[in-house]
């Protein structure tokens, strides 16, 4: 793999980021009832970070010479609770696995500043994943 192709591959999470964005938007507006209030609380949290992830892929993209991307990845949106954290654990489950997969490829390509850059996003999606995990009894 190039730096190109890096990029490309960078600007592609960048794009799901901000399908995050608006998926949260979305299922914080719609997710209801007394069950769920610090579910949504803890979305908001989850959106705060999505923010800053979002700005740190962008940040890397032009840091590598690259135009961040101002494409946004098509959201699942959803009317129903448990629907929307599904959609919201499915999303946060494949960008985990694309930020392993990035951090080392960071580091393969001798960009460990990049890769140190990214690790933040790596640990904060996990626990995504795990916030959502529980609030499904999963």
């Amino acid at each position: 793999m190039d730096k190109e192709a890096f990029i490309e591959l960078l600007n592609d999470d960048l794009a799901t980021e901000y399908q995050s964005l608006v998926q949260y938007v979305q299922h914080i507006a719609t997710i209801t009832g007394a069950e769920y209030i610090s579910t949504v609380d803890e979305l908001r949290a989850h959106l705060a970070q999505e923010v800053s992830h979002a700005t740190t892929l962008a940040e890397q993209v032009d840091f590598l010479d690259g135009v961040p991307t101002v494409d946004v990845a098509r959201a699942q949106p959803a009317t129903e609770a448990r629907a929307a954290l599904r959609a919201d654990l499915a999303l946060e489950t494949r960008q985990l696995e694309r930020y392993r997969e990035r951090v080392q490829q960071a580091n393969d390509l001798g960009l460990a500043d990049v890769a140190e850059a990214l690790r933040p996003l790596l640990t904060q999606t996990q626990e995504h994943v795990r916030d959502l995990q529980a609030a499904l009894g999963e």
